[in-house]
């Protein structure tokens, strides 16, 4: 069984930044793509990010292009969002979750586990 667990989540104003956090259980962590969500209350969850199991591949919603880098550390077991020039729009719970693939993709079917979520809340 694979535990995913999020940190890094807040209260920031309007233009700040955090770094949100996914530690992952289990030795595999290095064989899957990894990828971001969030769900804002009232919302569907909607795709945020995701990269390759080498890091090397990257896909982006178009809303946070430009903000938003995800990255891992793979001798860490541990994937990263780093979140700039944050709105007031990107409140959420962002979730971490690994992809059933190396390949990153949008589709949260093509997720296998899920971790329980960090709310990262911006400030106008």
């Amino acid at each position: 069984q694979v535990q995913l667990v999020e940190s890094g989540g807040g209260l920031v104003q309007a233009g700040g930044s955090l770094r949100l956090s996914c530690a992952a259980s289990g030795r595999t962590f290095s064989t899957y793509a990894m990828g971001w969500f969030r769900q804002a209350p009232g919302k569907e969850r909607e795709f945020v990010a995701a990269l390759s199991r080498s890091g090397y591949i990257t896909r982006y919603a178009d809303s946070v292009k430009g903000r938003f880098t995800i990255s891992r550390d793979n001798a860490k077991n541990t994937v990263y969002l780093q979140m700039n020039s944050l709105l007031p729009e990107d409140t959420a719970v962002y979730y971490c979750a690994r992809d059933r693939g190396a390949i990153p993709t949008r589709n949260t079917d093509e997720y296998e586990y899920w971790g329980q979520g960090t709310q990262v809340t911006v400030s106008s």
